[in-house]
């Protein structure tokens, strides 16, 4: 399909998420927690939004459509309805976008051209369509909803999980919406379908899976733990969803400003009129970001604590205990000297440390490993050319991963950073070895955290290629001289790769989710193919585990009634 992506995906591991989804309840407690976490105002709106739509005796809905439907009410209430649905377009004027024969031109969504949009000034994000809402006391109520009590245990049944079941949740943005959407993964059955979705008002560029209860709830204290997934999207503030929840209306938490607060916006450089086509982007700030969140990091080891990377240059710590919308805890506006911040994330080793050093990249060219409690330290060294994608080492903490626009894959030790230290805290050293891995952007990496030595890229080429490191770390020998090799490679018919991931579970070690500018989500069991099971099944045996069986097809699994896909594989 044309004009369509997936700009990001992330895995939720088995069992960490409800054997039971609920769908979502707009109660009164709810409202509560919802006015609370819009704003001013915006409680009283939506008990009037309700009052407005409640439907009395003898009272048909064809008496409510007239009534509150399009053409009627007051002028100040029209304009308010044209304003949020403005709000929905994401700042866009409403239009068809561009055709083209090419299945994978992007030109639609004008990426090239976001810094240079002019912000409108009001308000975004989870509610700039709150007036355009319906609400109903319930169920049957709702004309919309055929799903009746009666229905309910069925419907029950088939949102329900198996302890074997994972979670896959993509973003997923087409010329006219996007959303998250959450599709369940059966290894056993070799089976992937669609769950549910929820809609969002913005461009999805980042989403992060993490178990914490955000936004000072009880459960927050408490200690317990769910399922929540946080975006980072066009809209500088960050939303937490409650993945265990069908249909969710609103976020558990934003971090950032009140919905209901005006947004920072960018105005011309001047009223000349070459000016004023030249914007002025929003400054950054220590409370909250002001221009798009590109990276978003969560680990086990502070689970209450979020790291996210934006446009505006700064880099910004959370902390999730504290009530939504909330400001952070912690800001650092020159890790990367003002320019964007293209990747960020937490370390999660629990030795020496560790636990708190962060990794980070810049438009700047420039990769840092810094502790977050003395930033001040921070090590970086140059690379040549724009970053793509940086992954800590799971097998070696003081090592990491970055691939490059040029399609290089370069691994690094850190320590030797901090050995060969340069002017401007730079490092001189050199990389541990480099990889040229694609032709063209390597717009996608992941490090194998169940086989030592296993890494998959994907790139604007348009294949994803699994790749064999042997060394003395990864064969155990002492000695061993290093050895780099193409396991197996192949064109999922997914498009332009934007984003690859292996699953987080150690019964599916060779399993890898991939996805891209044709915004189809496929999963592939690496383990099919020979070349992998050749490459990594002695490595796995010195762990106590065995390879799964061939699967059909390749190993290849679609989404259940998606399209099927040619694919090409070596």
């Amino acid at each position: 399909m044309s004009g369509t992506l997936i700009s990001s995906l992330v895995w939720v591991p088995r069992g960490k998420s409800s054997a039971e989804p609920k769908r979502y309840n707009l109660d009164d407690t709810e409202l509560e927690r919802v006015g609370k976490l819009g704003g001013p105002g915006v409680l009283e709106q939506l008990r009037e939004e309700m009052e407005g739509m409640d439907v009395g005796e003898g009272e048909d809905w064809e008496d409510v459509d007239e009534d509150d439907g399009e053409g009627s009410g007051s002028d100040e209430d029209n304009e308010n309805a044209e304003v949020a649905e403005h709000d929905v377009d994401m700042d866009t004027e409403p239009h068809e976008p561009p055709k083209s024969s090419d299945p994978n031109d992007l030109s639609a969504f004008k990426m090239d051209e976001y810094d240079n949009e002019e912000s409108k000034g009001v308000a975004m994000g989870a509610f700039a369509n709150v007036k355009g809402l319906s609400f109903y006391r319930d169920n049957n109520e709702d004309p919309y909803i055929t799903l009746r009590e009666d229905d309910e245990e069925i419907e029950r049944e088939e949102l329900s999980l198996l302890p074997t079941d994972n979670i896959i949740i993509t973003a997923r943005t087409t010329s006219d919406l996007s959303s998250l959407d959450f599709h369940v993964y059966a290894d056993s059955d070799e089976n992937l379908y669609a769950h549910h979705d929820l809609m969002l008002p913005t461009f999805p560029l980042c989403v992060e899976w993490l178990d914490f209860p955000p936004g000072g709830s009880s459960s927050s204290s408490s200690g317990s733990k769910g399922s929540y997934v946080a975006v980072g999207s066009f809209d500088p503030s960050i939303e937490i969803w409650d993945a265990d929840l069908v249909d969710g209306l609103y976020p558990e938490a934003i971090l950032g400003p009140s919905p209901s607060s005006e947004k920072p916006e960018a105005k011309p450089l001047g009223t000349g009129k070459k000016k004023r086509k030249q914007m002025v982007q929003p400054a950054a700030n220590d409370q909250y970001h002001t221009q798009p969140v590109l990276s978003l990091s969560w680990t086990p080891n502070h689970r209450n604590l979020l790291l996210s990377g934006s446009a505006d240059g700064t880099i910004k710590l959370w902390d999730l205990t504290r009530e939504s919308p909330m400001p952070a805890l912690k800001s650092w506006n020159n890790i990367h000297k003002g320019e964007k911040v293209q990747g960020v994330e937490w370390n999660k080793s629990t030795s020496n440390g560790l636990d708190k050093a962060v990794l980070s990249a810049g438009w700047d060219r420039i990769v840092k490993v810094w502790d977050s409690r003395a930033p001040e330290d921070a090590i970086g060294t140059q690379v040549g050319s724009d970053v793509e994608c940086i992954r800590w080492d799971p097998w070696e903490p003081t090592s990491f991963f970055v691939s490059l626009e040029n399609g290089l894959i370069l691994a690094y030790d850190s320590r030797t950073l901090s050995s060969s230290k340069g002017s401007n805290n730079l490092s001189t050293a050199q990389p541990k070895y480099t990889l040229s891995a694609h032709d063209g952007a390597a717009s996608a990496l992941d490090i194998n955290p169940h086989i030592r030595g296993c890494i998959a890229t994907g790139g604007m080429d348009k294949v994803v290629k699994i790749w064999n490191i042997l060394d003395e770390e990864s064969e155990g020998v002492q000695g061993r001289k290093r050895e780099i090799s193409l396991a197996t490679s192949r064109d999922l018919g997914l498009g332009k790769i934007f984003t690859a991931r292996w699953s987080p579970d150690p019964e599916t070690p060779l399993t890898l989710a991939a996805a891209g500018s044709k915004a189809t989500l496929q999963v592939w069991d690496v383990a099919s193919n020979p070349g992998a099971r050749k490459a990594f099944g002695d490595r796995l045996k010195k762990h106590g585990r065995e390879l799964g069986e061939v699967k059909k097809g390749g190993g290849v699994v679609v989404v259940e009634g998606g399209e099927d896909e040619d694919t090409d594989e070596e």
